[in-house]
Formats: structure tokens, C-alpha cells, sequence
């Protein structure tokens, strides 16, 4: 055993919870995974097809409100480190989402040209010539 109370360090101990502060971490901890789940959702919602750009938008929207009430309650109620990092990098990619999304409706109908383009190619060929007719459409500014 270590006599010497200097030699171990010096010993935390975390202050126990009440009824109130338990619940406050527990609603913080739902916040955070639901918006895990909309940033992620609306990510993977944005690959699959144009005809879901509505549903990858409302999800984006609702990953920046999450967002920013979980940074808001991070912050104020001085919550770990771990949930304000991943409140911010999610926050990133939700702004990442936002750029991708008008993006895509500026240019709908060449992106649903070009989806409609490759689901029909078979080849390797046929798929380069989807990207070199998608590029041909495009406006000189966007190439």
C-alpha cells in the first residue's frame, strides 16, 4: 500500500449525482444520439438517389437545431469533453450536408440525368460516358 500520500496522487472522487443532475445527463445523452442519428441518417439518405433530396434536407435541418441545442446544453451545463467534440464535428458535416444539398437542387435535373445515366450503364464505358455527358451539361463555372 502507498503510505506516502504524495507518491499515488492525489485521489478524485466524483461528486455523487442527484435525482436531478441524473436526469439532466440522461436527456443530454438522448440529445446527443439523436442527433448522431439525423447527421448520419441524412448523410446516407443523400446517397442514395435525388428523388430523396426532401428527406436528406429535413434531416440535415434537424441535425443543425440538435446541433445547436446540444451545444447550447454542453456548454452551459459544462458536459464532457467527448459529447461537445462530437457536437461540433457533427455540426461540421451538417454544414458540409447544407452546401452538398443546395448544390444539388441548383443542379437538379443534370444530377437526376446523370443518376438516371448510370443505372442504366452496364459498363465500365458506359459509366465514363454518363461522367463526360454529366460534365458537358454542367455550367462552365461549376467545371
Amino acid at each position: 500500500m502507498n503510505s506516502e500520500p504524495g507518491r499515488g496522487g492525489p485521489q478524485r472522487v466524483k461528486p455523487l449525482l442527484t435525482d436531478a443532475a441524473k436526469a439532466s445527463l440522461a436527456k443530454t445523452h438522448t440529445l446527443f444520439r439523436m442527433f448522431v442519428v439525423t447527421v448520419v441518417g441524412s448523410f446516407f439518405v443523400y446517397q442514395l438517389d435525388v428523388g430523396y433530396l426532401w428527406l436528406a434536407t429535413v434531416l440535415t435541418a434537424a441535425s443543425l437545431v440538435l446541433g445547436v441545442v446540444l451545444l447550447v446544453r454542453a456548454v452551459r451545463l459544462k458536459e464532457s469533453r467527448l459529447i461537445l467534440f462530437g457536437t461540433i464535428s457533427g455540426l461540421v458535416v451538417a454544414a458540409v450536408m447544407v452546401l452538398l444539398i443546395v448544390t444539388t437542387m441548383v443542379l437538379f435535373d443534370q444530377v437526376r440525368d446523370y443518376q438516371a445515366c448510370l443505372g442504366r450503364a452496364l459498363t465500365d464505358r458506359a459509366t465514363h460516358e454518363c461522367m463526360v455527358q454529366f460534365q458537358q451539361v454542367l455550367p462552365t463555372s461549376v467545371r
